[in-house]
């Protein structure tokens, strides 16, 4: 379609949004084409298309809301009116994805997603849907109003509960793992008997960019959907690429999408163009209607294009050329949807601009609106949806003890359940609670890699699989990120996922799948979503010269960095069983995510001062025994030195306080957090407080451990006076064989920090 000559004059102005919404007047206002006799409601809205007349009204009706939304964005930023400018123009035919699938079918969309969310606000049934108005919520999220039912005013999101729109601040495709894992938990739920929130036929739908395309994050959740259908297990999502031939500046090269999935296997794909909804729609609906009928990946190239630039900031002028912009402008979906309302004779061109005009002032006066409506004002608004924490609910749950039948049942019988056993390790203690959480839990599901018949690389899931079956305990695909995309797929369809990352330098290659995704859902939804998943990392030294950095990393910095996560570590078993319980109902009940660090060097160790001696093996708490969240434990009474530490320091500290009592005749309390993230900052005052001497022993390392935080919490609670020492790994990544002690602290080290003090 040729750009209208009356254009001409401008095409050298410096705003594009305002040239762009002056091509539309002036191509209806000059619009000299033939109009046809106007269609049925249910009839095709042109010749042959399958968009029927009434149809084709409410898609346009939603291109313009999208628009207008970006122009009126586009006006009031520099009026401090809106925060946000990234804009959907040229996306609009995303509005046909939204009227062929439904408000149940849980969406990950794409930032350019304004004419999706605005059609699917009629998607919901009943009286409900006039409670919503796509133009108002919208200028509230603009606005960074409290009362953006969206986000409480924390971001400018999609996302809608009632509309099953999963909020998404991600712009570099970090979002399609958990599409494709809500994908395979609706498929999971059939199989473990849990009913869904939503209808069993439902399908994921997420859509992104070309440029994201590209991106190692979506790379790895096209291989895991194809991986999984290679299988023959279903995995009913839809992903939906917009192809708009550009990156913010870097180009896509001509027809790549196409080149690059068109033929992959076991990865359905489909084309459609979203530049005319008219000829667009039946392609659409092909893939819509194949996905929910096959139950397998399907990938929707839709056409698209970028009006307006990237974002508000983006003067594209500046470097692309006036011909290259015209010649982008003149393929403005809404040209091409105003000439088929014209052709069609369903508008006239003066009821057609009135219509854009009482749009565009729709737009603006719920801006006008969403401005005099209330902000976040206090830290305490903006943090309040990001942990949720009910203590006694939580103390409840996780004190409630497993159905007897179904737990005796897990341990192959009563007189085999652990509390009657003799005291035993760390690993041994671990798998029991696992064993019995899986049985309180019928909705739990533990994955991972090497998890189910081999029964994890340490033993520590050995027997699950047989207790509970494939359906429960399952391996996964040698791949981090989709483990952990499963989890909140399976988080976001009502399960309890426990995870095993396999060990804790693996975690690093997927970590904003913990960071961006899942520990963030809570608060850029405002408290509406979350992500419930207990996640298990095997980790930290010690383990005797084997294995080199990969199986010896103690960078916990990267754990203790994500807002609101939860991070327990154990050194014993006992405390490990009722960890395990506190975290499981954390997530059940306050939706939490948490990350259970397992030291890989105490899993067999049975041993504390002298071989043989079983001091360092203890017996099971019976069901109804649980630890609650922050409380330490403490060995000891005496003030001549505290030593604060966790993991395998409190052993190794133990054994360093014999020797240092016996040098010093000091009087020794050895203090284990158990709790890495949140620090209990008050638990570790008072156990300061009157101490002569502190001792940090910290195995993480000397720039980024836990030692600093614990420091920290001493020196604002007043406590800084108090002679204070600190030993720490160092800076360092772990090397192989002996060399590793060197860099990892040992009792050496805490004697020779003790004689310091001394």
């Amino acid at each position: 379609m040729s750009s209208p000559p009356a254009i001409t004059a401008r095409r050298k102005g410096f705003n594009r949004a305002e040239i762009v919404d002056q091509n539309f007047s002036e191509f209806v206002r000059e619009w000299r084409g033939e109009a046809g006799r106007p269609p049925a409601a249910e009839a095709p809205v042109l010749p042959g298309s399958a968009l029927d007349a009434r149809g084709f009204r409410e898609l346009l009706e939603s291109q313009m809301i999208s628009r207008h939304l970006d122009l009126m964005a586009r006006v009031l930023r520099v009026q401090n009116k809106v925060f946000y400018t990234i804009g959907s123009s040229g996306h609009e035919g995303n509005a046909m994805l939204a009227r062929l699938t439904r408000h149940t079918d849980p969406a990950f969309p794409h930032y350019r997603s304004g004419a999706f969310m605005a059609e699917r606000f009629r998607k919901l049934p009943g009286t409900d849907s006039s409670k919503l108005d796509p133009v108002m919520d919208s200028a509230l999220s603009f606005a960074a109003s409290k009362d953006d039912p969206a986000s409480g005013g924390r971001h400018k999101v999609w996302g809608s509960k009632p509309l099953w729109v999963l909020p998404q601040t991600s712009t570099i495709a970090s979002h399609l793992p958990k599409a494709l894992g809500t994908a395979i938990a609706i498929e999971q739920a059939r199989r473990i008997g849990h009913a869904l929130p939503i209808p069993d036929d439902s399908i994921a739908i997420c859509s992104f960019g070309d440029a994201s395309a590209s991106h190692a994050t979506a790379q790895t959740a096209f291989n895991a959907a194809a991986w999984t259908a290679y299988q023959k297990l279903p995995a009913p999502v839809l992903f939906v690429c917009e192809d708009n031939g550009i990156g913010i500046s870097v180009k896509t090269p001509a027809d790549w999408i196409r080149a690059s999935f068109e033929h992959r296997r076991d990865l359905d794909y489909f084309h459609a163009d979203g530049l005319d909804l008219a000829a667009g729609y039946a392609g659409v609906a092909r893939a819509v209607e194949h996905c929910r009928r096959t139950r397998r990946p399907t990938f929707l190239h839709l056409r698209s294009t970028r009006v307006m630039g990237h974002a508000g900031t983006d003067f594209e002028i500046e470097w692309r050329s006036v011909e290259e912009l015209v010649a982008v402008e003149a393929g403005d979906p809404l040209l091409r949807s105003a000439a088929i309302a014209l052709e069609s004779g369903l508008y006239t061109p003066d009821a057609l601009l009135a219509q854009y005009e009482a749009i565009r002032a729709r737009c603006f006066a719920a801006a006008e609106a969403a401005d005099r409506r209330p902000k976040l004002t206090t830290l305490a608004e903006v943090m309040a949806p990001l942990a949720p924490y009910t203590p006694d609910a939580v103390a409840a749950e996780a004190a409630r003890a497993p159905d007897e039948t179904r737990r005796a049942a897990a341990f192959g019988g009563t007189d085999r359940l652990p509390e009657k056993l003799p005291p035993r390790h760390l690993a041994l203690q671990i798998n029991a609670a696992l064993h019995e959480l899986l049985a309180k839990y019928p909705e739990a599901l533990l994955f991972g890699e090497d998890v189910a018949q081999k029964g994890g690389v340490y033993t520590v899931t050995k027997g699950l699989h047989k207790a509970f079956g494939s359906r429960r305990v399952f391996n996964t695909l040698l791949d981090e990120t989709t483990i952990l995309g499963l989890a909140q797929g399976y988080a976001n369809m009502g399960m309890l996922p426990i995870p095993e990352i396999q060990y804790l330098a693996y975690f690093h290659n997927a970590c904003d799948q913990i960071r961006g995704e899942a520990a963030s859902l809570q608060f850029f939804s405002n408290g509406q979503y979350r992500n419930p998943m207990l996640v298990r990392i095997a980790g930290l030294g010690y383990q005797r010269g084997f294995g080199g950095h990969f199986h010896n990393d103690n960078s916990i910095a990267a754990l203790r960095d994500i807002p609101g996560l939860v991070v327990g570590c154990p050194s014993r078993g006992d405390d490990a069983a009722t960890m395990l319980r506190t975290l499981l109902a954390l997530a059940k009940v306050d939706g939490r995510v948490s990350v259970f660090l397992e030291p890989i060097a105490l899993y067999m160790t049975k041993d504390l001062y002298a071989p043989g001696d079983g001091q360092w093996q203890f017996a099971y708490p019976a069901p109804g025994q649980a630890m609650p969240l922050g409380e330490g434990r403490v060995y000891g009474a005496g003030e001549d030195l505290l030593i604060i530490t966790y993991g395998n320091g409190v052993p190794m500290s133990l054994r360093a306080a014999r020797s240092i009592e016996q040098r010093h005749r000091w009087k020794i309390r050895v203090v284990d957090l158990r709790w890495l993230v949140p620090l209990d900052e008050a638990f570790i005052a008072a156990q300061a407080k009157g101490a002569r001497r502190i001792l940090v022993v910290d195995e993480g390392r000397h720039s980024a451990g836990v030692g600093e935080g614990v420091i920290t919490a001493l020196v604002e609670a007043g406590l800084g006076a108090t002679p204070l020492r600190r030993v720490v790994g160092a800076d360092t990544y772990t090397p192989l064989a002996g060399a590793a002690f060197l860099v990892l602290p040992g009792e050496d080290d805490i004697l020779a920090a003790a004689d310091a003090l001394a």
